[in-house]
């Protein structure tokens, strides 16, 4: 029951993230941005709906059931940074790769702090939601996966700010 729960709040916060996200590359893209990284962006959509796949064939294959509470409030946590990560892009913040050659570069909020602070925020759900849950193999996979699809993510974005500076 906690495990239902749980998950299907993940993927409604996914869902309102991917609206968000649609919503602001309108604003992008009439505003003069240009996209970069199509090519793996296919793949970053793949990886995330199989991590929820996985997640739940592993934990309906788990014999034993249980849940790690520190986990699951260290993940609301998370979330509260991941917030303040959106809002302080506002409308810059995408799923995709956008960048407005016009518009200086966003140094506030945790941006202010280090570079690419979201995808810090990718790597620790893609490992305390399973995690949570006991679900080692989905835990391990992942973030080998994830580790390459943000490194090449991440490779993409610098291109992009090094050309404009």
């Amino acid at each position: 029951m906690i495990f239902t729960f749980f998950i299907s709040f993940v993927v409604l916060l996914r869902v309102i993230e991917l609206i968000y996200s649609k919503h602001n590359e309108k604003w992008l893209l009439e505003n003069g941005a240009i996209e970069y990284g199509r090519n793996h962006y296919p793949f970053i959509v793949i990886l995330h709906v199989s991590f929820f796949i996985w997640l739940i064939v592993e934990y309906n294959l788990k014999p034993v059931s249980g849940f790690n509470i520190f986990l699951i409030l260290l993940y609301i946590v998370l979330i509260l940074f991941k917030a303040w990560v959106v809002l302080s892009l506002g409308k810059f913040w995408n799923t995709k790769i956008y960048r407005i050659p016009s518009f200086a570069l966003i140094e506030k909020g945790p941006y202010k702090y280090f570079k690419h602070p979201n995808y810090f925020v990718v790597v620790l759900e893609i490992a305390i939601i399973p995690l949570a849950f006991h679900l080692y193999y989905t835990t391990l996979l992942f973030s080998i996966l994830n580790a390459l699809m943000i490194g090449i993510r991440i490779n993409e974005e610098n291109k992009v700010l090094i050309n404009e500076r």
